[in-house]
């Protein structure tokens, strides 16, 4: 801590933030910190919750890190790690080649369950997005990247001609 600014290193790796003049932020007993509104205001109160979270984040990415794990789910969709890219087959005319940011590892099992990891929760959550806007899933047939713990709704099809 130096004044505003914060900044953790752990076995992952190091992280810093800077907060605004809204929020103070103390340091306690044992390590623990303190992050409370310096005025009463309402970007006051959006700003500690937000910095609130974010050094929860810092704090619990260079120590145990994050990880988000993503499912390929249709015929022929597949994906594998090569060197330093992830090489995405998901029916378009091309492989998709995406190349991993510095700080994230990505792990492929059964080529179709990519898990993507590192200490940085915002870089990982960008990350497995940008993956994921390949292809979407779709509501019909439920095909396409969808996060593991995400539940895509179906929609009924064409109901057929009625008398």
């Amino acid at each position: 801590m130096e004044g505003q600014y914060f900044h953790a290193k752990g076995p992952l790796g190091e992280l810093s933030l800077t907060y605004p003049r809204e929020v103070k932020v103390e340091r306690q007993e044992e390590g623990v910190l303190k992050v409370s509104k310096a005025v009463e205001t309402r970007r006051a109160n959006q700003m500690h919750g937000l910095f609130r979270t974010l050094t929860d984040n810092i704090v619990v990415g260079v120590s145990k890190g994050f990880e988000k794990k993503l499912q390929l789910i249709g015929v022929g969709y597949r994906a594998t790690v090569e060197g330093n890219e992830v090489v995405l087959n998901l029916g378009f005319s091309h492989p998709v080649k995406m190349t991993i940011p510095e700080g994230l590892k990505v792990k492929v099992d059964e080529n179709t369950r990519i898990t993507v990891s590192g200490y940085d929760k915002s870089e990982i959550g960008q990350f497995a997005a940008s993956i994921r806007k390949w292809r979407p899933p779709e509501p019909y047939k439920g095909k396409g990247i969808k996060y593991e713990d995400e539940v895509v709704r179906r929609k009924e099809g064409k109901a057929g001609k009625k008398k």
